[in-house]
């Protein structure tokens, strides 16, 4: 799902819709024209897809012989999945590198908390849940609060039920699905302070991801472009040893390549000093 800009400057997304339907020479089409139009590009999806689009993804970056496709795909739930692709699109219009954009995704979802409210928790297989939870699952009117990322949490509704929330300010974004309740714009969004709450439609994996229709997902997030571009810009940057390209952490997002591991300082001593003696 390609959420609205969040301001002006956000870019427009380009939605890769029906991959596992369409022809193979389609998706190598489309794929060749976005990288002729804007050189790199990163390709942000659930891991809720049909295997068949992760599969083709896969395929035509392979067949492309292209570094400069990068393939994103977070433990995170779809609405989480739109919010990061959106904050990612807020960052592509600051002067970073193509390979410090692709890499900040991982940073940012650092600081995303995205869960749901379900109505039954009886099919979810993501987040894990006791016996006793999904024995509770089935008594009509029971109602579940999930917390999937950054640390799994399930609680359910009851009047002091709530979750562990961001420690910083955020804004939050809720997707309503077949159920109807208010605690997560109320109760929650009070107890996580939250500072600026928009609802969105549904994702088309939302129902498959938590297992049921009678949902509301929720994430916060940082909406400031400032404040995302001073997390990202602040982190060591470093050269992926095999493409060349600029990134910050242990992998390339493009040539999938990790930084090699530096040697132990003494040893690295030893070794000099055993260059520098003389045959015998």
């Amino acid at each position: 799902m390609a959420l609205p800009a969040q301001d002006e400057r956000t870019l427009p997304a380009v939605v890769l819709d029906g991959l596992d339907r369409q022809p193979l020479d389609h998706s190598l089409a489309a794929l060749q024209t976005l990288i002729d139009q804007h050189g790199h590009v990163i390709v942000v999806y659930s891991r809720a897809v049909p295997p068949a689009v992760d599969q083709r993804l896969r395929t035509v970056r392979s067949l492309l012989e292209s570094d400069r496709i990068a393939l994103f795909q977070p433990d995170l739930p779809p609405l989480g999945i739109a919010v990061l692709a959106r904050q990612l699109r807020q960052l592509a219009s600051c002067d970073l590198s193509p390979g410090v954009l692709a890499s900040a995704g991982r940073l940012l979802t650092h600081y995303l908390h995205a869960g749901a409210l379900l109505g039954s928790v009886a099919r979810l297989d993501r987040v894990p849940v006791g016996l006793k939870s999904h024995a509770k699952s089935w008594v009509p009117g029971s109602q579940f609060a999930v917390l999937a990322h950054p640390q799994p949490q399930l609680v359910r509704i009851a009047p002091d039920a709530t979750l562990a929330g961001p420690e910083f300010a955020t804004s939050m974004l809720v997707a309503r699905g077949q159920l109807q309740s208010d605690w997560v714009s109320g109760a929650l969004a009070t107890s996580w302070r939250i500072q600026g709450l928009r609802e969105a439609p549904l994702p088309a994996e939302s129902a498959e991801w938590w297992g049921t229709s009678k949902l509301i997902e929720f994430c916060t997030f940082l909406p400031d472009l400032s404040v995302l571009y001073q997390l990202v810009t602040s982190v060591r940057q470093n050269i992926c040893h095999w493409c060349g390209i600029d990134v910050i952490g242990d992998r390339c997002v493009f040539c999938s390549a990790t930084a090699p591991v530096a040697p132990v300082p003494e040893l690295q001593q030893q070794r000099e000093h055993q260059h520098q003696l003389p045959a015998g």
